[in-house]
């Protein structure tokens, strides 16, 4: 496994975020965490990243505890965040060039990485332009593009599509999906789109904090006795009592 995360549990104060979630992910697999607004899916992604600091519970990457390893577990990731956070004002390679400092590359070696990545995301006649002038898609590109720039062994995405037109999240979504059958890529693509996830894929469905499913898809529709996801997902996000975990 890459991800292995047991027993995990956050609060705000006397609001309960997430509550007794545990799962694992295997390598070069593509996974959708999957919940309405509001259902814990940021804060996990807070906790994996170490934006927020573990309450219950344990995060492990490869066997190394985050607690104790924060260090070689973050060396390993790369994270593209609902919210963009390019600097508007440099150019393509300057935000990636400093995204490969503060990973430790070497200056050849991040220009060598980062013609690569852009050249694989149809971005490498962008290199010098400034960030402010490529539109929504071209920007989620070069985040991935940057969040790639160390070759992390796992590939999170908190709502990444957001924003973006039915033809670009298609793109961005298909593109993922090739780094993990060619490059061995974990991926967790978290969405409240259901047109993102595919009959096969691995779905960890979060509720009010707490993981109500974990199957694929089409599995998820065979246990609810329904014909479409989207009837499934309404069905296990009812607030009802039977459907507690």
């Amino acid at each position: 496994m890459t991800i292995a995360v047991q027993g995990l549990g956050f609060n705000y104060g006397a609001r309960v975020a997430l509550a007794d979630l545990s799962f694992e992910l295997q390598p070069g697999s593509f996974n959708a965490l999957l919940g309405p607004n509001g259902a814990g899916k940021s804060t996990l992604f807070g906790l994996l990243t170490r934006l927020l600091a573990l309450q219950q519970g344990d995060i492990q990457l490869f066997g190394l505890p985050l607690r104790r390893h924060a260090g070689a577990v973050m060396r390993r990731l790369g994270v593209v965040f609902q919210q963009g956070s390019l600097d508007m004002d440099l150019s393509v390679a300057q935000n990636l060039a400093y995204h490969g400092a503060l990973q430790g590359l070497g200056q050849r070696e991040i220009r060598h990485r980062m013609h690569a990545e852009l050249e694989r995301l149809e971005l490498g006649d962008r290199l010098h332009e400034r960030v402010r002038n490529l539109n929504g898609g071209h920007r989620r590109r070069v985040e991935i593009a940057r969040a790639l720039l160390h070759r992390p062994a796992v590939l999170l995405l908190d709502e990444a599509t957001v924003g973006l037109d039915t033809q670009t999240r298609a793109a961005l979504n298909h593109y993922v999906r090739r780094l993990c059958n060619e490059d061995g890529l974990t991926v967790l693509w978290a969405t409240h789109l259901i047109e993102e996830i595919d009959a096969t894929d691995r779905v960890l469905l979060l509720h009010q904090g707490r993981l109500r499913a974990d199957n694929s898809a089409a599995g998820l529709c065979e246990a609810t006795g329904t014909t479409s996801l989207g009837q499934a997902f309404a069905l296990l996000t009812r607030s009802s009592p039977e459907l507690a975990p």
